[in-house]
């Protein structure tokens, strides 16, 4: 699935719209939904409640980074966490600032210009 979060601001989380959806029926099945970075919630609630209408055999989330302390959503099946990580911009290991510096082997944390 993809989606797209548009809008909105820290107060007013916006619109989150599907732009694919799944090619496979999520019914009597195990879901796994992979995330790179966790914060809010409010996409990731808007995905898992959408995953739970197709009636899957389980639900939880796998996230690379995870900002809890940003959390608006709390009922979140957030089952592995790689790392809680500070209110930075990460780049690397596939993170981009403008289109740049996905490309590197691991995680840095992005300090500008």
């Amino acid at each position: 699935m993809e989606l797209s979060g548009y809008g909105g601001g820290p107060d007013d989380p916006g619109q989150i719209r599907l732009l694919k959806d799944l090619d496979h029926d999520a019914a009597g099945r195990d879901v796994i939904v992979v995330e790179d970075v966790v914060d809010t919630g409010l996409t990731l609630r808007f995905l898992c409640r959408s995953l739970a209408l197709r009636r899957p055999a389980s639900l939880a989330v796998v996230t690379l980074l995870d900002r809890p302390y940003r959390r608006i959503v709390r009922d979140l099946p957030i089952r592995y966490t790689g790392f809680v990580v500070p209110d930075e911009l990460f780049i690397g290991y596939g993170f981009d600032r403008d289109e740049r510096f996905r490309q590197l082997p691991d995680l840095h944390v992005y300090r500008g210009a």
